[in-house]
């Protein structure tokens, strides 16, 4: 396992409608030392808030669409 592997917090979003995604994804960026996120959503809508919000603050945000009904955003502070 990698560095960045071992330093990566993972927020499991899934199920959960916006803006939780979202506000969960903040409650972690505030509470965890990690520079890495993993955030997994179902939320489709999950896609605008979160990418926009990493724009804003300047955060590198990679979204991987896994199906229909999975996104994974790979977060890095």
């Amino acid at each position: 396992m990698s560095d960045i592997e071992q330093n990566t917090n993972i927020i499991d979003a899934m199920g959960q409608p916006c803006p939780m995604p979202l506000l969960l994804l903040k409650r972690a960026l505030k509470k965890s030392p990690a520079q890495h996120f993993l955030l997994k959503s179902s939320d489709p809508h999950s896609q605008i808030d979160i990418t926009r919000y990493c724009e804003i603050h300047h955060l590198t945000c990679v979204l991987k669409q896994i199906n229909e009904h999975e996104f994974h955003y790979f977060i890095e502070s």
